[in-house]
């Protein structure tokens, strides 16, 4: 029997309080930074060991789908990144996902397998119709993954966010659940779920 959180190179988990200190490290790669938001102003240690720990207690809910997930490469069992559901919206079927690798992580297969995990549960078991996508110009890693998901691209604010001493555009891509259940057919997968 196969698990359902696990592919072929990850394995999608609840955050551990010992996880703290890699997931501060990859938050704290200026590159990766830029790419997800904006530089932040360093924190201590101790702050970053007390968020994590908190949402760590915290874990899901049956009824609250925003939540941090852990990405675990299955090859050495540590953690390589995280995915966060936030702007979950149950009346409308929508949501919106961040996804967060380590510099050393990315561009390996990692986050596509984590985030069609991600993609069947939240559409197979939550009901959920569309997912929604922001990337920064610039984050090519990201745009990329986008188009692998088969994401639409649906706008672009221009000049939107001011970083690095220059203002950035912010890319919105759109999937709905029936355009992901046909791309994982195209990819030769059978899908999770099938849409009605």
């Amino acid at each position: 029997m196969t698990r359902f959180w696990t592919g072929e190179r990850v394995r999608l988990r609840g955050l551990e309080p010992e996880d703290w200190e890699q997931l501060a490290a990859f938050e704290s790669e200026a590159e990766t930074q830029r790419d997800g938001e904006r530089l932040m102003l360093p924190i201590s240690a101790a702050a970053a060991r007390k968020r994590l720990q908190e949402q760590s207690e915290k874990g899901p809910s049956r009824t609250e789908d925003e939540y941090l997930l852990v990405i675990e490469a299955l090859d050495n069992g540590k953690p390589v990144g995280a995915v966060v559901l936030n702007d979950c919206d149950r009346l409308n079927g929508n949501f919106h996902y961040g996804i967060h690798l380590g510099a050393a992580y990315q561009r390996r297969g990692y986050a596509s397998e984590a985030m069609r995990l991600v993609l069947s549960f939240m559409f197979g078991e939550r009901r959920y119709h569309r997912c929604c996508a922001e990337v920064y110009g610039g984050n090519e890693g990201s745009l990329a993954l986008q188009r692998k998901l088969g994401f639409t691209a649906e706008g672009v604010q221009r000049e939107h966010v001011f970083q690095g001493g220059a203002y950035r555009d912010v890319h919105h891509f759109g999937l709905l659940a029936v355009e992901f259940e046909a791309n994982e057919r195209a990819a030769g997968r059978e899908p999770y779920f099938v849409t009605a």
